[in-house]
């Protein structure tokens, strides 16, 4: 499509449709690829085909009002205000023509380089957040909000929210000696001061979008675990360098993050003698299989040893199930043939595994105890050893609910690492 704002008001002046020979009215089409001269064709007559030999260029034009007027995805409603074409042929045509279509990719892509060459040397526009929702007094939400109140851009309790007694008993009277005046100036400078603070805190909130606490969270869970945690740690910063910055910079690393994992899979693409990508994708699929039979192999290996004995290997199907939901096992090993100790704890794939050292990922096997079931008991007994200063195996016990032989090893494992000491 084009306009005609080249062109002067009398008809006469503008050029005539190729297919009709009449002047021509807007909107009409120019060819892309003709001339010169350009060629023009108009939309009275439109049962000519535009592209797709199927779809005329009036049903083309009906396509793209309905698809404003009713929404990108909204195929049925799109449909039965067309009238003339089905669900499914909205939707593959638009998809095809207009979203998947190489030659209007090109134009937008030229489009959005234009328009960044334009703006390459001026300031990025920072536009506020959005207007954060008013929910009710004593709410859940406006507990998430600290008490925002969007209208009085203010909070229930404030920041240093007592400053202004300091105040309250204060009164210049015109006996005051010079030295009492002078502390009275000091004590009001010093309140210009807090409020000055106040506001410096709030401004942040505000300017980093902190308002609205959940909508921030989900934000940032956005981004793989390294750049969460770097978002974490850059987090103090923020106050300092500005929203702006602060954004580009945690999206900068988020980009460098991904291009090093990318870069890091061509590498393994290219060590394996893999040259393009269609073989990089059998290499992966192979990779997957393999990795999947290696899993089945770990777990055959640990099924075989109580292969003679049914029972215990129904108890060992059991635990594993128990495993696999995140329960700590409670079926004892035991064999027909008299008691047998368990097997080690098999901890790939637990979660929380990641976060134990060498020596506390064995303890855990030996003990069969899930990582996060252990992390919580080690944190359960540094608080406890903190507050009162040592710890005894009685006070272990108490706080653990768990076997008292597996509160024993963890207890003796804290005392021999360091973590604890003996109360």
């Amino acid at each position: 499509m084009d306009r005609l704002g080249s062109f002067s008001n009398d008809p006469s002046d503008k050029p005539p449709c190729r297919g009709c020979s009449s002047y021509l009215m807007e909107p009409y089409i120019k060819c892309a690829e003709c001339g010169p001269p350009p060629f023009f064709l108009c939309l009275q007559t439109s049962d000519f085909p535009v592209l797709d030999p199927s779809w005329t260029a009036q049903e083309e034009m009906a396509l793209l009002e309905a698809v404003m007027d009713c929404g990108f995805g909204n195929w049925q409603d799109v449909a039965n205000q067309m009238c003339t074409k089905t669900k499914e042929e909205c939707e593959k045509h638009y998809m095809k023509h207009f979203i998947n279509n190489p030659l209007f990719a090109s134009t937008l892509l030229n489009l959005k380089q234009a328009e960044e060459a334009k703006t390459a040397d001026t300031a990025i526009p920072f536009h506020s957040t959005d207007d954060p929702p008013r929910p009710t007094f004593d709410s859940l939400l406006s507990r998430d909000m600290a008490g925002y109140m969007p209208a009085r851009a203010d909070f229930i309790e404030e920041f240093d929210n007592y400053a202004e007694w300091d105040l309250r008993d204060i009164d210049f009277v015109e006996d005051d000696s010079d030295i009492l005046h002078a502390l009275k100036m000091a004590v009001v400078d010093i309140y210009h001061s807090r409020l000055k603070e106040r506001q410096r805190r709030k401004k942040i909130i505000r300017d980093h979008g902190l308002i609205n606490l959940r909508k921030f969270q989900l934000m940032e869970r956005r981004y793989p675990k390294e750049v969460q945690d770097l978002y974490e740690t850059m987090r103090r910063f923020a106050r300092i360098v500005g929203p702006v910055e602060h954004d580009k910079f945690i999206e900068s690393h988020a980009l460098e993050f991904e291009l090093r994992r990318e870069i890091k899979r061509l590498q393994e693409y290219r060590t394996a003698g893999i040259t393009n990508f269609c073989s990089a994708r059998t290499y992966d699929h192979l990779k997957k299989t393999r990795e999947e039979e290696r899993l089945k192999r770990t777990m055959l290996s640990e099924v075989l040893q109580y292969i003679q004995d049914s029972s215990a290997c129904q108890q060992w199907l059991r635990r594993q199930a128990d495993i696999d939901s995140g329960v700590s096992p409670s079926i004892p090993m035991a064999s027909n043939s008299g008691r047998r100790s368990a097997p080690p704890l098999n901890l790939t794939g637990l979660p929380g595994t990641e976060k134990l050292n060498e020596k506390e990922k064995e303890l855990c096997q030996m003990v069969r105890l899930v990582p996060g079931a252990y992390l919580e008991y080690k944190s359960a007994l540094l608080n406890e050893c903190n507050k009162q200063g040592g710890l005894r195996l009685a006070q272990a016990r108490a706080l653990i609910k768990i076997d008292v032989n597996k509160t024993r090893k963890i207890y003796d494992f804290l005392i021999r690492e360091g973590y604890i000491t003996k109360g």
